[in-house]
């Protein structure tokens, strides 16, 4: 495992080799998680936020193109490019050259239309800008209404300057949690779980603020059916501690936090945003 700041080091590396795409790209999963803590909506919290050797990346399945594509900055910034299975186009993990940590990047696309192409072959992948990216339901969600954070040496990411970084909106990222709940395995689930709990604590304050994203921004953007499942969530994932929350509060170590602790802040933060 790698030192408690060096995947800050890693990860600030990998923002300046993105620089000329931030504008299009949105970090996702662990790493929007851990940078909610700068947005302004978000309030002190006493424990660290979980740490992952992966960042994800949203793009868009047709962004804007100007210059080097994302491929040729990676290159260029030091990083390479690690080919995995045998889809075609292949799945890509991008690890910094230099660095044997485990740290990588990996970027997700929308699937939009069916999962299977023609030849019953499975829709999985695409090259966008030179990069391999996995195809996946509901990033388009984690695209649309996206906030942003400043990272700089001033909050301890060593950057070249200030970069401005685009997160998912907090309600889309809950969202998605559960949309994307049953495709996901044992681990990833409770890990999803501490998300949704932790993102709640985080904006605890201005959760009402949160339900405006949710009714302004986001939900107007979903198929009905998905919207109520959604709203749903509060009574179908949280009414009684299950395995999976149990998972998720063992996952939070160093925190005292019980499975009990963990379902009571899900549910009523769901019920503020979603009901």
């Amino acid at each position: 495992m790698m030192a408690a700041d060096a995947d800050v080091e890693l990860f600030a590396h990998l923002i300046e080799s993105l620089h000329p795409w931030l504008s299009q790209v949105v970090i996702i999963g662990g790493w929007a998680h851990r940078l909610y803590r700068l947005h302004p909506l978000a309030q002190p919290l006493d424990y660290e936020p979980l740490r992952t050797l992966d960042t994800d990346v949203a793009i868009p399945a047709q962004p804007l193109t100007s210059g080097p594509g994302i491929r040729e900055c990676l290159l260029e910034g030091g990083f390479r490019e690690k080919l995995l299975g045998d889809t075609k186009p292949p799945v890509a993990h991008y690890l910094v050259a230099s660095d044997n940590s485990g740290f990588y990047a990996e970027f997700l696309t929308p699937l939009e239309g069916g999962e299977l192409k023609r030849g019953s072959k499975r829709d999985e992948t695409a090259r966008i800008a030179g990069i391999f990216a996995q195809k996946l339901r509901h990033v388009d969600l984690l695209l649309n209404a996206p906030w942003e954070v400043e990272v700089g040496a001033a909050n301890g990411y060593p950057t070249q300057g200030i970069r401005r970084i685009r997160l998912p909106n907090a309600a889309a990222f809950l969202a998605q949690k559960i949309l994307i709940h049953d495709k996901r395995d044992r681990t990833d689930r409770a890990k999803d779980v501490l998300y949704i709990h932790d993102t709640i604590e985080t904006f605890g304050r201005n959760l009402l603020a949160i339900r405006e994203e949710w009714k302004m921004k986001v939900r107007p953007g979903l198929h009905v059916k998905a919207a109520r499942q959604v709203e749903h969530a509060g009574i179908a994932f949280f009414r009684e501690t299950n395995d999976t929350i149990r998972e998720a509060a063992l996952i939070g170590t160093g925190r005292n936090l019980s499975p009990e602790m963990v379902r009571e802040v899900c549910i009523y933060g769901w019920q503020q945003i979603f009901s």
